[in-house]
């Protein structure tokens, strides 16, 4: 089992709070620093504002020197997909080659009103994702001095010399995820190295799992070659009253977490872990709602990481 950070900036951080956030957990060996795309806070104040996915992990690229990087996940809505591969292929550059792209349909509304984005229907960002994946693979996977040109419904590329080119070949990995029971399968068959169940009861795990590995059979592809993770809030302590004051401060109950989550002791979070990995996860992303708390960090890479390690 490997184990990720994960952040949502939008609830309120500087560059400066996420970079110690991905020292630390380049410090503590984790496998990688993930950050949200989002614009608008939810539930929160989200002072000092919003950070850019992109443009943060550009900065963080130059500012570690191990960790992989990416987002859960990029919007579709929020870019024109050559200018993404573009971002995506300078990032990757800048890092040495340790980008990943986790690239969604978007869905909260409330941000692209206040920012001026426009908001298709769910069918359409659905389309609208499908042509974005075919156009980044393929300005990625374009040989070197060749051209790529696509027409489709929603967007159009002629005679593109599909440049720059990632430092990763063919391309950076892909992850599709999320509860579709169709679309959302079958794109991630089609492009993605890795499927993501966010914050999925670990009864649901295996029927969804299994939905991207029946996607995959049905185009020919080897199920294996995917990864299949999970997304999931930690809140870790060294005893009850740890625990209590770290689930108070995201403003959530430690039953709920028990629940819904990885909430416990280091023993309990790591016994947990064990269960998603019996459903199937193979990566779990741990969602970290509070930047400035870096012993938290530092107690889950030093007591959770090692105990999961051969889950």
């Amino acid at each position: 089992m490997e184990l990720r950070i994960f952040t949502e900036p939008q609830q309120g951080a500087t560059y400066d709070d996420l970079l110690a956030v991905a020292v630390a957990a380049e410090e503590h060996a984790f496998g990688a620093f993930f950050r949200s795309d989002h614009y608008l806070a939810m539930n929160a104040d989200g002072l000092p504002g919003p950070t850019d996915a992109w443009t943060t992990l550009a900065a963080l690229a130059r500012d570690t020197s191990r960790i992989r990087l990416g987002t859960l996940m990029t919007s579709a809505t929020f870019r024109l997909p050559g200018v993404l591969a573009i971002q995506v292929a300078q990032v990757d550059q800048m890092s040495g080659g340790r980008v990943e792209l986790g690239l969604g349909a978007g869905w909260f509304a409330a941000e692209h009103e206040a920012y001026g984005i426009p908001f298709p229907p769910t069918g359409e960002r659905f389309d609208r994702l499908e042509e974005q994946l075919e156009i980044v693979t393929g300005l990625w996977e374009t040989p070197l001095g060749e051209r790529f040109s696509y027409e489709g419904k929603h967007y159009t590329l002629a005679d593109s010399p599909a440049l720059p080119k990632p430092v990763q070949s063919p391309r950076p990995p892909i992850l599709v995820g999320g509860q579709g029971p169709r679309r959302t399968p079958a794109l991630a068959a089609r492009f993605a190295q890795e499927f993501n169940l966010p914050f999925t009861p670990v009864g649901e795990h295996r029927a969804k799992y299994d939905r991207v590995r029946a996607a995959c059979e049905e185009i020919g592809r080897d199920p294996d070659e995917l990864t299949y993770s999970s997304a999931l809030v930690v809140c870790c302590g060294r005893d009850d009253a740890e625990i209590a004051r770290r689930a108070a401060v995201i403003g959530r109950e430690v039953d709920e977490l028990t629940e819904n989550g990885l909430c416990g002791t280091p023993a309990q979070v790591a016994d947990r872990i064990a269960e998603y990995a019996a459903a199937g996860s193979q990566r779990i992303y741990l969602q970290v709602l509070d930047l400035s708390d870096l012993d938290h960090v530092a107690l889950v890479g030093e007591e959770v990481l090692p105990a999961v390690a051969d889950v």
